[in-house]
């Protein structure tokens, strides 16, 4: 009663105020702590505080710092923790898509699942739909010509083949992993086409076995092959020929229902590209490249085949200089001999010379031709011509010496004769006038070589054998120019038979 009056809500403030500091801990958001040098800013005493009772004022000031401080460090307490659940959340729902070290060719082989695979992968056809066959696309380009041998009827070629083709079961996303659009892959990893060169008989397998595996399933494969093909060889312009040779490449193990064989490029882009890198500069020259696709049927199934015509060009050069020249000069020597001014007796013995050099050259032609042809090639006519040529002219050497030879006997008769006469005519008495010029006619035409003046030499005769033979000069002319001329017709005939 007589003791100070209190005010209403003195002996109850404190604990008021510890029950607001708890609600705000529960229901106030966090905060941050003030920055480091800036003074915190005083917390303001609610309006019921400011009676007369001035200690119970501190008091609830005092009380409502402390509980701030918590606030505060609570609040702290409350981000870290919500920043860490957020790191958490970020991981776990990445954790699932990508994976676990990027940018590296491992993670794509894993993806793939290529290191697990069994080697039945390999062996089967990658078809996502069975109505559609799988397309194949090929791109050739002929290197170099490495050896044509007409005996055997074989050309050896060194060309490279590019395959492209797409398997949907082999592809992923490159923004997972970097960008990284593309890998390198033993050939034996994924199924690839198997080829088959219809016209080989020999060759070396390629060594680079190898494929690239492009992100959306595209598989790029090239081969490089040294092969030694059968090909018809058509001789009959040699050496002044041009041949033509296929390369048919296919697939027997699919027919058409399930792979498709198709060029990437035209005929005239291959051709350039070819010309572009071609190697070799010998005996062949690389002229013209042809492509043709269509299906063999075999047993009622249909496969896909696709056939390169190679065209090439010999070069002649060497051939001229080493057969032909040689042989047009021997028979040049053989007419000069002919024609010249030596006996017969050693014209026969040039002209059987120069029919042995030209046997010869027959036998180096003979180690470069095959053994069988439909028809016979232009320069075995060339030189079999020849040949005979150079025969005919020694038999008609022959000839003119068989007729000189013949004539000797007749002229040695025909000497005994005027001897025989001039003597019988000489022993004969003259009885009348007529036989005495008859006699001395007789004795003008056949009398014989008389002494002459002084000098006891006979004088020369007034008969002669050649005139009793003034055929064998004509004879010779006949042989020689028709001899001439049956050459100049032959060689004509040869020149037309290669320019043609």
């Amino acid at each position: 009663m007589g003791g100070p009056r209190r005010h209403p809500g003195a002996g109850t403030g404190p604990r008021r105020d510890r029950g607001w500091a708890t609600r705000s801990l529960r229901c106030s958001p966090p905060v941050m702590l003030p920055t480091p040098g800036i003074a915190p800013r005083p917390s303001r005493v609610p309006p019921e505080l400011s009676g007369s009772n001035h200690l119970g004022t501190r008091r609830a000031v005092g009380d409502t710092g402390t509980h701030g401080t918590i606030r505060l460090l609570i609040g702290e307490q409350e981000t870290m923790q919500r920043v860490l659940i957020a790191i958490l959340t970020f991981s776990l729902g990445t954790a699932g898509t990508a994976p676990k070290y990027l940018c590296t060719y491992y993670d794509i082989v894993d993806y793939l699942n290529i290191s697990s695979h069994d080697k039945l992968h390999t062996y089967i056809l990658p078809k996502a739909n069975l109505k559609e066959p799988v397309e194949v696309k090929l791109d050739f380009m002929l290197i170099a010509i490495l050896s044509v041998v007409e005996k055997l009827q074989t050309v050896s070629f060194y060309f490279v083949l590019n395959l492209e083709w797409k398997n949907p079961l082999a592809t992923w996303n490159p923004q997972d992993f970097c960008n990284i659009s593309q890998v390198s892959l033993p050939l034996d990893t994924y199924w690839s086409p198997p080829i088959f060169i219809l016209e080989r008989v020999d060759g070396q397998n390629s060594d680079m076995n190898y494929m690239v595996l492009m992100h959306n399933g595209g598989f790029n494969s090239t081969r490089p092959f040294q092969v030694t093909l059968t090909c018809s060889l058509i001789i009959l312009k040699f050496p002044f020929d041009t041949q033509t040779c296929n390369l048919s490449i296919a697939s027997f193990l699919y027919p058409v229902t399930d792979l498709v064989m198709k060029t990437r490029r035209t005929a005239s882009e291959s051709m350039k590209d070819s010309q572009s890198f071609f190697l070799t500069d010998g005996e062949w020259k690389f002229t013209n490249l042809s492509i043709i696709e269509h299906t063999e049927m075999i047993d009622d199934e249909g496969f896909s085949v696709i056939t390169y015509m190679i065209s090439m060009e010999r070069r002649p050069t060497l051939y001229v200089l080493n057969l032909i020249l040689p042989t047009c000069a021997l028979y040049l020597l053989d007419m000069a001999v002919l024609f010249g001014p030596s006996s017969l007796e050693e014209k026969i013995n040039f002209q059987i010379a120069i029919i042995l050099g030209s046997s010869m050259l027959a036998v180096i032609l003979n180690n470069s031709l095959p053994t069988s042809s439909n028809k016979p090639p232009v320069i075995v006519l060339f030189f079999l011509g020849t040949f005979l040529l150079m025969i005919m002219a020694v038999l008609d050497t022959f000839f003119l010496l068989y007729q000189h030879r013949k004539s000797r006997p007749l002229d040695k008769v025909l000497r005994r004769f005027q001897r025989h006469v001039g003597a019988e005519l000489a022993k004969t008495p003259l009885r009348n006038q007529p036989v005495t010029h008859l006699a001395k006619e007789g004795l003008q035409h056949l009398s014989p070589p008389r002494k002459a003046e002084g000098g006891g030499q006979p004088a020369k005769g007034h008969w002669r054998p050649q005139e009793q033979n003034s055929f064998m000069p004509v004879l010779e002319k006949v042989l020689l120019y028709s001899h001439f001329f049956l050459s100049l017709f032959f060689f004509t005939l040869v020149f037309v038979k290669w320019s043609s």
